[in-house]
């Protein structure tokens, strides 16, 4: 066995890649290793990987290339969605020892311990089909004092036509809705979080193995005894029942906040694309939240570039946006991916007009915000404080995801507090007085 010592990590992409990393650095730190920051000079390094876009994938050899220079001598491991995908692609690049799939990552401390019987100059490769990925492993993130994001649900049965998920992840599965509360209760023992937030590849898809529903998970985790917020990261639309939504409006813990992938607001797109609802229910559903949630804040994720998509149906996601009553948008230009059905389609869209039409989405976007911000000028909501300090102000969220700042004072870090939304100011922060 070589006799490592420090270990750092580095993760890119979602949260679900967030809890991951860290539960498997918790497996480290039981195994006698040292957990240490990049810059420290560590004996092994882990990159957690994404492979949405190809800027991920372009980042993962730039932490590549960091990482030697840091230490030539180190131990590098590739480990994540892109290195499921394309794992010799990987292996080719200068100073990468390992290179683990789906599967293999989570056994990445005993493949550590024996990489003794391997060639120094060989880099080993352990990735399985991932059609025989079957087990779900569950897992959440630590460190955070004021949250941790808990995996309830991996993998996807969706085909959409841009998306390399389902093959860097393989099949949608979870755990049981008993086994997922012992987790939930293992988090509130392990860390100082007040807040859980929920988070997979396609979470409303939870349980459907079991003959469960995310909705059945939601209701049992409300009566969750230590923890005060739970939060839902994102959700399909054709998911989102107006069960789970009237389950949240009447919830003590989970806030009203909701992040809802629309993609694109043309209703031929969404065909193209291999979206799994319609236009109008996307409607439907932000309606209903609205009526029993007014303060609800609700985000929405669009992709522009799409190929076929004309400025006439770019306009039709814009024109649609702009009057439907959301609060934020995170824009994404697409990118071709190998292995999917989009880069083979006909119109595909110049970088130009990509870079365009994400402009004035982005626009659209902090107009919403703000609006949104507005709606909630005057009003009081619970404030969850972050434990950062940026030039002697602290910064917290509401429970409809306002962000707010207020002087920074150590006792408030990690606290719920009840404040008064009064102004918001040059940074479009809120300014707060306590209630």
């Amino acid at each position: 066995m070589i006799q490592y010592k420090k270990i750092a990590f580095y993760t890119l992409g979602c949260k679900l890649n967030f809890s991951e990393t860290s539960s498997i650095a918790r497996n480290f730190e039981n195994g006698g290793f040292a957990r240490v920051n990049f810059e420290e000079n560590p004996d092994v390094f882990i990159i957690n990987t994404c492979s949405v876009t190809d800027n991920a994938d372009k980042k993962c050899k730039q932490i590549v290339k960091k990482a030697k220079k840091i230490n030539p001598d180190a131990f590098v491991a590739i480990i994540g969605c892109y290195a499921q995908l394309k794992p010799q692609e990987i292996a080719a690049m200068e100073g990468v020892n390992m290179v683990l799939g789906a599967n293999e990552k989570f056994n990445i401390l005993d493949h550590i311990k024996n990489t003794d019987a391997k060639k120094e100059d060989e880099t080993l490769i352990l990735n399985g089909d991932i059609d025989e990925v079957k087990d779900f492993i569950p897992s959440f993130s630590s460190g955070d004092r004021t949250r941790t994001f808990l995996k309830v649900q991996d993998g996807c049965d969706y085909s959409c036509s841009f998306c390399t998920i389902p093959l860097a992840r393989g099949k949608s599965r979870s755990n049981s809705i008993a086994k997922t509360m012992e987790v939930a209760n293992e988090v509130i023992s392990k860390t100082d979080a007040k807040e859980i937030v929920l988070t997979g590849v396609n979470i409303g898809d939870f349980g459907r193995q079991n003959n469960e529903s995310f909705n059945g998970l939601v209701k049992e985790l409300d009566q969750l005894n230590g923890i005060e917020r739970i939060r839902i990261s994102s959700i399909e639309p054709n998911l989102l029942t107006d069960e789970i939504i009237d389950t949240v409006a009447k919830s003590n813990k989970f806030v009203p906040h909701f992040h809802i992938p629309l993609q694109s607001g043309s209703p031929k797109l969404l065909k193209t694309m291999r979206r799994r609802y319609k236009r109008d229910l996307y409607e439907t559903r932000v309606e209903n939240i609205k009526n029993l949630m007014p303060h609800c804040c609700i985000g929405v994720d669009v992709i522009i570039g799409f190929p076929g998509e004309t400025e006439e149906l770019f306009m039709q996601t814009y024109d649609f946006l702009k009057d439907l009553n959301i609060s934020y948008l995170h824009v994404f230009s697409y990118s071709e991916r190998d292995n999917t059905l989009a880069p083979g389609m006909e119109n595909s869209v110049s970088k130009a007009d990509r870079d365009d039409r994400s402009k004035r989405l982005r626009i659209l976007s902090a107009k919403k915000k703000r609006a949104f911000y507005e709606e909630n000028v005057g009003k009081s909501f619970p404030v969850l404080f972050e434990a950062e300090e940026n030039n002697n102000f602290m910064s917290g969220f509401t429970s409809n995801y306002v962000k707010v700042k207020t002087p920074f004072k150590q006792e408030l870090v990690n606290t719920i507090k009840q404040v008064f939304l009064k102004e918001i100011d040059k940074d479009g922060l809120f300014l707060v007085d306590f209630v």
